[in-house]
C-alpha cells in the first residue's frame, strides 16, 4: 500500500514518460523524429480491471481480422502512460481521456514542466464518456464527499487520469492534502483493499456501467457517493469535465440518480508511426465494426460523435478523412454529447 505523498508526483510521473522521448531511436520512432510507419502495432490500454484493458483486446482482434494491421495490446497505468508510450515510440496506439491528453498537448496540468508539450500524438476518435465514481461500502460511514475527511481514499495511480479528477473532487469540498489519507493504487489493488476493509472509498473514472464494479457489488454492499449540484458545476467550470447523472437502476445497487462529473475515452495514435492510410481505416474499423464489441460501452460508439472533446488536440489526418466522410463534427451528431 502507498500512501500519498505529494501532488507533484503526479506531474513528475507525467513528465518523466514524455522525457523517454529522448531515448527514442534515431530512425524516428521517438516524437517529433522522421516518420518510420509501422504495421505491427503496440497497443497501450489500461488496468485489467478498468474498461480499457477489454475494450483494447477486442479492438485489437477487430482490427486484426479487418485490415492489415497486427495489435499487440498491452496492460498500462492508463491515460498519461500511455501518452508517453506513444509519443516515445514504445506504443503506436492508446486509450486517453480527453482531457488528459489535452494536458499534454498544452503541457499544463500532470504534464506541467513537459516543455513543448507532445508533437506525434493525435486523435484517431472519442469512444464514449467516462465517469468519475466514487466506490464505498456499506457501513463505512460515508453518505457524501465530505465524509471522507479522515478517511482512507484511494485516488489512482500517479499519471493516470483518475488521480486527477480525484484530486479536483476532493479539493471541491475543501479536502487538501492530510485532510485524508490516500492511497495511490490502480483500480486492481483499490478495489482489493476497499473489499478488504483496508481503505474506506476508492474514486475511479469508468465507463458505465463497468462490470467491474459490478462484479465487486455481487459480494459485498457498494454505494456511489453522489456530488452536490453546486461542487459538480464548480469542477466542470474549472476542468475539461462535463456534469453526468449516473442514472438509478445503471447498476443493481443503484437505487437513486448519482450526479458525478465526466470526460471522453479517446483512442489516440501516433502521427510517425501511423501512416494515414492505416490511420484512416483502423478509425473505419473502430466505428463500422463497433457492433462486434461485446462489452455494453460499446452501444455508445458512434463516428457521429467521433470528435466530441477533441478540443485542441491536433486529428491525425486518416481519421480525420474519416469523419469527413461521414459528416463528423466536434458537436457531435446531436450537436450534444450521448450520455451512458
Amino acid at each position: 500500500m502507498k500512501a500519498f505523498t505529494s501532488l507533484k508526483v503526479v506531474a513528475a510521473t507525467a513528465v518523466a514518460a514524455l522525457a523517454l522521448t529522448a531515448c527514442g531511436d534515431e530512425g524516428g520512432n521517438g516524437g517529433g523524429g522522421d516518420a518510420e510507419y509501422t504495421q505491427d502495432i503496440t497497443f497501450a490500454t489500461g488496468s485489467s480491471s478498468g474498461v480499457y484493458f477489454p475494450l483494447g483486446n477486442e479492438y485489437a482482434n477487430v482490427i486484426g481480422q479487418n485490415t492489415d494491421l497486427s495489435l499487440d495490446a498491452i496492460e498500462t497505468d492508463g491515460s498519461a502512460d500511455n501518452i508517453g508510450r506513444i509519443n516515445n515510440g514504445s506504443a503506436q496506439l492508446g486509450f486517453s481521456q480527453n482531457n488528459t491528453a489535452q494536458e499534454a498537448i498544452s503541457g499544463t496540468g500532470q504534464f506541467e514542466g513537459a516543455e513543448g508539450g507532445i508533437e506525434n500524438v493525435a486523435w484517431i476518435g472519442q469512444l464514449y464518456p467516462e465517469a468519475a465514481q466514487v466506490i464505498t461500502l456499506e457501513g463505512n460511514g460515508i453518505d457524501t464527499i465530505s465524509d471522507l475527511e479522515g478517511k482512507r481514499v484511494g485516488i489512482g495511480a500517479p499519471g493516470s487520469g483518475t488521480r486527477a479528477v480525484a484530486l479536483e473532487i476532493l479539493e471541491a469540498y475543501g479536502l487538501e492534502e492530510g485532510d485524508y489519507e490516500a492511497y495511490e493504487e490502480g483500480f486492481t489493488e483499490g478495489r482489493s483493499l476497499l473489499q478488504d476493509g483496508h481503505i474506506d472509498a476508492s474514486i475511479e473514472i469508468l465507463g458505465v456501467p463497468a462490470a467491474s464494479l459490478q462484479e465487486l457489488a455481487s459480494t459485498n454492499d457498494v454505494k456511489l457517493v453522489s456530488l452536490d449540484q453546486e461542487e459538480a458545476d464548480a469542477i466542470a467550470g474549472d476542468t475539461l469535465f462535463e456534469t453526468y447523472t449516473i442514472e438509478a437502476g445503471t447498476y443493481d445497487f443503484v437505487e437513486d440518480d448519482v450526479l458525478t462529473v465526466t470526460v471522453y475515452a479517446a483512442l489516440l495514435g501516433s502521427t510517425s508511426q501511423i501512416s494515414e492510410d492505416d490511420a484512416y481505416e483502423l478509425t473505419k474499423t473502430i466505428y463500422e465494426n463497433a457492433d462486434d464489441i461485446s462489452l455494453p460501452q460499446a452501444d455508445l460508439i458512434n463516428a457521429e460523435d467521433g470528435l466530441l472533446g477533441v478540443g485542441d488536440i491536433p486529428v491525425h489526418p486518416g481519421a480525420q478523412k474519416y469523419f469527413d466522410e461521414v459528416g463528423a463534427s466536434a458537436n457531435g451528431g446531436d450537436d450534444a454529447a450521448e450520455e451512458e
